[in-house]
Formats: structure tokens, C-alpha cells, sequence
């Protein structure tokens, strides 16, 4: 007998006699798929609290252009909250904690960010010393172990000083509360985590290059198309896989996109399948994308 769902993954098989509605409602909404790469990122930053507490704690940098996955990988945390349950205290505590650090970089613009992911309100008027010691208080109540920063390219708007008080902050939470830090951002910010030596040596870095025609890339499509609730196993040569790299410009974003949409089409049609004809046929909306044709 054959097995109608091999082809995909066992919570999608449980999709396939859904209405097209909804299979088409679950690839735009599917906020994580689970391929090679960014497994092995969420491996890393997972392993991070099993390391015994000191004043130095490993950390990770995770760098890439924009569109390359970091924040399907910070969304994977955000979405399953990390908690642990303390036998000891009988209290729920969150081993991970996302932090967007959004808008101009600062001390105070910090704390208050941090305080808002623990969901506490910040006093608008309260000093840095304030800020600082209620921060510091709740993250360790929480049991917060790993703290991941994301867009900390955001640091590069602000002056050569504002940057150096960001990172110095990060650095003396991580030592006060014995944490590790995880920070996303793009490449440029590379230089900028580089310029506080005693920062810097603490992060093993991970890039997330451009994907090119390698196993690697053929595993991401593999891993989103057994992903997808389509009736019928999609049959991609290398033919489509070297039009969707080339479509993509190698951008984890637009690679998601391309398949999807395809996808999604295949379920409008009936067709149930990809294949490297409907590949062929897609053509993005934007005129910029279209240029790469």
C-alpha cells in the first residue's frame, strides 16, 4: 500500500483532507520550519542554559543580510515561551527571554525594552539606577538564562558613545544575573559588538550567507515542501531548484515566498503539486523583484 502522506511531515498529513481554506490558511500562518541551518542555530542557543553559571557565560552572535532567516529562528523562541518548571519553588520560569531592540539605541531604552518582554510597565520618569535595579530584580525572579537581542544592528544609529553604554549594559547584565547572550542583527553589526573587546570575546559567531546550489539548499526546499499540505509529492529537478535560487537572489525570504505562493496556487488548481513547470510560470509582484527574471 502506498502511504498518501509520506511525502510530508506528520503534523501537515493531518492537514491533508482539510478545506483548501484552511491548508492555504496554514502555509501563510506557519511561523517555523525545521531545516538543517537554523536546527542547528536553535541547537545552540537551546544548549546555552546547561552551561554551569559564572561571570562569563557563553554567547552567540548570529549575523545575516535581512531576509535570511534570523527572525523565523527568534520567532521559534518567542512562540514556545522556553518555560521550565522549578520542582524546588513550584514556579514557572522562563529560561529565554526576546527582546527587540528597537529605535535608537540607549541605556534607558534598554531596560525599558527588557521590561516590557517580562510584560512589566516602566516608569517613564524613573532614573537609569531605578530601571537598572528593576530590570535586574525581575529578570532573575523570572529565571531568565538566556537573554536574545534582536536587530542589535540598531545599535549602529547612535553615537560612538551610545553604542559603547548599550553594549556595556548588556555586558554588566550578563554579569550581574550570570546570563548568556544571543544577538541577531545583520553583518554591519559586526563591527560595532567587535569595537568592546571584552564583549566580543565571549560570542561564538554564526553567519546565515545567501544560500547557493549546494545539499544545503536542497535540504531548506526539501524541509518546506514536507511542510506544505499538498496532496500529491512535489517533483522539483534541478531545473526548478536553480530558478528558485536564481529568482531568490539565494534570500531565505523570498525562497519561502516563491514556494508558498506556488503552493498555494497548486492548491487553487487542483494540481496538488509542485513542480519545476509551475516554478517557471511564477512571477513575483514587485517590478524590482521581476528584474532578476
Amino acid at each position: 500500500m502506498i502511504d498518501r502522506a509520506a511525502h510530508v511531515t506528520d503534523e501537515v498529513a493531518s492537514l491533508l483532507d482539510a478545506s483548501n481554506d484552511a491548508r492555504i490558511q496554514f502555509i501563510r500562518s506557519k511561523p517555523w520550519v525545521h531545516y538543517p541551518k537554523a536546527k542547528h542555530i536553535v541547537d545552540l542557543i537551546q544548549g546555552l542554559p546547561t552551561h554551569p553559571r559564572t561571570t562569563r557565560m557563553p554567547s552567540i552572535a548570529v549575523y545575516g543580510d535581512s531576509g535570511m532567516g534570523k527572525s523565523m529562528i527568534v520567532g521559534r523562541f518567542k512562540h514556545d515561551q522556553m518555560l521550565a518548571f522549578d520542582t524546588a519553588t513550584a514556579d514557572a520560569q522562563r529560561k529565554f527571554l526576546v527582546v527587540e531592540l528597537a529605535g535608537g539605541p540607549g541605556e534607558r531604552r534598554l531596560y525599558a525594552q527588557i521590561l516590557a518582554a517580562l510584560g512589566a510597565p516602566s516608569n517613564p520618569r524613573a532614573t537609569i539606577v531605578a530601571l537598572e535595579q528593576t530590570t535586574i530584580r525581575l529578570l532573575r525572579a523570572v529565571g531568565v538564562q538566556v537573554l536574545l537581542i534582536d536587530e542589535i544592528h540598531n545599535i549602529i544609529a547612535g553615537s560612538w558613545r551610545e553604542q559603547r553604554v548599550v553594549l556595556n549594559t548588556l555586558r554588566f547584565l550578563s554579569n550581574e544575573l550570570q546570563l548568556s547572550l544571543v544577538c541577531f542583527g545583520i553583518t554591519e553589526a559586526r563591527e560595532a559588538i567587535n569595537g568592546d573587546v571584552q564583549l566580543a570575546r565571549r560570542f561564538d559567531v554564526v553567519t546565515l550567507p545567501r544560500w547557493k546550489a549546494d545539499d544545503e539548499f536542497q535540504q531548506l526546499v526539501l524541509a518546506i515542501l514536507r511542510n506544505l499540505p499538498l496532496r500529491r509529492p512535489s517533483i522539483l529537478t534541478a531545473r526548478g531548484l536553480k530558478r528558485t535560487l536564481r529568482v531568490t537572489e539565494g534570500v531565505t525570504s523570498k525562497i519561502f515566498r516563491l514556494v508558498n505562493e506556488v503552493a498555494i496556487q497548486a492548491i487553487e488548481t487542483g494540481t496538488e503539486r509542485l513542480t519545476d513547470e509551475a516554478i517557471d510560470d511564477w512571477r513575483p509582484i514587485s517590478e524590482e523583484e521581476a528584474a532578476f527574471q
